[in-house]
């Protein structure tokens, strides 16, 4: 089974329109089609972002993230990452990075191409929800 880290923004996007980020929160980690890897940081930013008061402007933002947050916080699989990187100027981008690295991971999936802006670290693959649901996703 797939090793996945999902940054942040791709949560987000799950929550405000239906396109790739949707598909691959409801359509493959619900239907457990992959293991959503986390650790604690990145739960803390999940549930941070995610309760930030720009997001009420879409219908029902809070009640579809809760849900969200309750799904990841049961079946996802908590690591503790071993190192600390400076690889990207953004600490949060680093902080998906040591997961992956823990974890092994094989892919991480990200939005944010602006920071990401290598496709591989070690093992894992660096790839956007589009080019991930069209390539590598499990069927």
């Amino acid at each position: 089974m797939q090793k996945i880290v999902i940054d942040t923004n791709v949560i987000v996007s799950s929550l405000i329109q239906r396109n790739y980020p949707y598909f691959i929160i409801y359509e493959l980690f619900i239907s457990d089609k992959f293991q959503l890897c986390i650790s604690d940081e990145l739960m803390a930013e999940y549930y941070e972002v995610l309760s930030r008061p720009k997001f009420s402007r879409f219908q029902d933002f809070f009640i579809r993230a809760e849900s969200i947050l309750a799904e990841i916080e049961s079946k996802a699989v908590k690591y503790k990452p071993a190192i600390k990187l400076e690889l990207i100027s953004d600490f949060d981008d680093n902080m998906i990075l040591e997961l992956a690295d823990e974890c092994n991971a094989d892919f991480v999936i990200t939005g944010n191409i602006s920071d990401f802006t290598f496709p591989m670290y070690k093992q894992t693959k660096i790839v956007s929800p589009k080019d991930y649901w069209n390539n590598f996703r499990p069927e």
